[in-house]
């Protein structure tokens, strides 16, 4: 019998004896794995979480008992038993099913949570109305893949050993990894267990103690103290005792009978509860077993028997990543800092070849950030790889920090502009928007795989913040190191023209190209220049702005706040700001799907820029 044809509502799960969720669980997993190699996804940590998803859906009753997903791409398992698994035959596309829990998909999704580190917040949120509903729901946040080492998450469990709301339940899922190994001494959890009967042996100890004659200590007093010694004696206290919270001890995540106890004990606690499960990233998998970097944790599309890509063509992130090796090898005080994406931003190598000069701080881009100033200060240059969405999650740390201090910091912004599969919440376009207004820092936005080594090697030098956003994508050619910087704030005119000028930044020089020849055979002579350099701007803008009767700026970034802002900004000084239109990214939060449906759906691949243009230019 197929166990998971027939799982289509959580209820669904409450009727199988164990050896058939054995089955089901054996099901999921190669489920998992031929539907994830043809879209590409988030494996391993799916392969590792499906015995903990069974049981967390037989114990609670979702969506009254609410369960939120950190971080979120842990979730495909929760999907499947919410009856969405025909969605992943889209998973990740245009118009399809996202990779995320999404409030748009499911009454059991309730928050996106693809950045780390914030369900104990929510959750919080939730069981405070929930206590002064008084309507008996429980809320779980499941916490795991190195997301408890964001700063966040301590913000909230300090919260929560003061508010102590009933029924909230926090499962630490604990595989030791985030993309690779988990870092940092909060990582290492202690053991203590709760279970019926410790809970019952302390009220007992309390009530004899009360019933004894006490000089000086109140009998209270004396239980407290009693019990937190023979707890010492057991094993030192876990930053859960320190904060009063129940902690379950560390329970096999593949034992559906321990976790389900686990989890209907922390229900009867009336406070909350800490239930740690161990499992396996990866579980079921050879190849991912075997991945000692990052057990195939996030893929493309692959082939099933070696776990390999099926697609190997060089990455911009490879390419910047080899520019970063060379600065080091040339430099001993270049140093990178990475936040948990050492591997997905590229410097393996590097950490394989200088050990100690990358640093991994876990899920904490606000810390990342502060110590590349601590480290500029003391003479490194530290270069901060991290994608551009989850930069975001630092702003304060590089105005404040970094740009106030006009410290060498590099930041390269990986994923900037739109991103394709991974949605809403990984789409780097605001970087230039939120960068921008920053005193001092210089943006640079390279077209290519030369430009981006060339303003790497500009970084490394420079005194002051930099940031060099580029996109998710292929390199085609991989340039020769080392190569010459490029001199900051010169652009690069490309092609020159009568009726209207291109201003392209990043990506959009390649797309402005293709738009300018269609252009031409429609006879709009078109000029165009690279303006490879966001910030600041090329000293000749106001000239070329000038030579032109119409003048559009074209960025992969929002419109407000943006390039084409700046250029407004810039030739508004000079009463020239009705030449200028712009064209970027509207005022909303983009879908998943691959990086051409997207950014054809908004009018910025070269074919709509080409027929926009015309528009302008014949004014129709």
């Amino acid at each position: 019998m197929n166990f998971l044809e027939h799982i289509q509502d959580p209820a669904d799960l409450r009727s199988l004896d164990v050896d058939e969720l054995e089955q089901l669980a054996a099901e999921i997993r190669q489920f998992m794995v031929e539907k994830i190699s043809r879209t590409g996804g988030h494996l391993s940590p799916n392969l590792g979480i499906v015995e903990l998803t069974l049981a967390l859906h037989r114990v609670f009753e979702s969506p009254d008992d609410r369960i939120y997903w950190d971080v979120g791409h842990q979730a495909y398992i929760h999907k499947i038993v919410t009856g969405r698994q025909d969605g992943f035959d889209s998973l990740r596309s245009f118009g399809g099913m996202t990779g995320y829990p999404s409030r748009a998909e499911s009454d059991h999704d309730f928050v996106e949570n693809s950045h780390a580190s914030v369900s104990l917040s929510y959750a919080l949120g939730n069981a405070i109305s929930n206590a002064e509903a008084g309507n008996g729901h429980y809320t779980i946040a499941v916490i795991g893949d190195g997301a408890l080492t964001g700063g966040v998450a301590y913000e909230a469990l300090n919260h929560i050993a003061v508010t102590r709301p009933p029924n909230l339940i926090i499962v630490v899922n604990d595989n030791g990894r985030s993309y690779a190994p988990t870092v940092g001494g909060l990582a290492a959890l202690a053991h203590l267990r709760f279970n019926p009967r410790y809970e019952h042996a302390k009220k007992l100890t309390g009530r004899v103690l009360r019933s004894l004659p006490i000089v000086g200590d109140t009998a209270d007093e004396l239980a407290f103290r009693l019990k937190e010694s023979l707890k010492q004696l057991v094993e030192p206290a876990t930053v859960f005792d320190v904060l009063g919270l129940k902690y379950s001890g560390i329970l096999d995540g593949h034992d559906f009978q321990a976790m389900e106890e686990a989890l209907e004990h922390a229900k009867d606690m009336g406070e909350p509860a800490i239930v740690h499960v161990i499992t396996d990233k990866g579980r079921g998998y050879e190849p991912a077993i075997n991945d000692e970097v990052e057990k195939l944790h996030g893929v493309s599309a692959f082939d099933v028997e070696s776990g390999r890509p099926t697609n190997s063509e060089l990455k911009m992130t490879d390419i910047a990543a080899m520019a970063v090796l060379h600065a080091a090898r040339q430099n001993e005080d270049v140093v990178a800092i990475s936040a948990a994406m050492v591997s997905p931003t590229g410097l393996g190598e590097m950490a394989g070849e200088f050990p100690d000069r990358v640093i991994d701080t876990g899920i904490a881009e606000q810390h990342a950030v502060a110590l590349a100033a601590g480290l500029a200060m003391s003479g490194k240059r530290p270069v901060v790889a991290v994608y551009s969405t989850f930069l975001q999650r630092a702003f304060d740390e590089v105005m404040m920090d970094v740009a106030m201090h006009n410290l060498p910091v590099t930041f390269l912004l990986d994923r900037a502009g739109v991103t394709g599969p991974d949605g809403p919440s990984h789409h780097g376009a605001f970087d230039l928007s939120y960068l921008r207004l920053i005193p001092g820092m210089t943006i640079g936005a390279p077209s290519d795989a030369r430009e981006l080594c060339a303003m790497v090697a500009a970084g490394v030098t420079h005194e002051g913040p930099m940031a060099i956003r580029f996109p998710k994508g292929g390199a085609g050619t991989i340039p020769e190191l080392p190569v010459e910087p490029i001199e900051i704030g010169i652009w690069e005119e490309l092609e020159s023209g009568s009726d209207v000028l291109l201003l392209a930044t990043g990506r959009m020089v390649e797309l402005a190209q293709k738009a300018r020849l269609t252009l031409a055979q429609q006879g709009v002579s078109v000029g165009l220049v690279n303006a490879r350099w966001v910030k600041p701007m090329d000293e000749r803008l106001v000239d070329w702005v000038r030579s032109y009767p119409m003048v559009i700026t074209l960025e992969d970034n929002v419109i407000s706040g943006g390039f084409g802002a700046g250029v407004l900004e810039t030739v508004s000084l000079h009463g020239l700001a009705d030449r200028i239109r712009i064209m970027g990214i509207p005022d909303e939060f983009l879908p998943a799907g691959s990086a051409g449906e997207i950014m054809k759906s908004i009018g910025l691949d070269a074919e709509s820029i080409a027929e926009r243009v015309l528009g302008l230019v014949s004014g129709s």
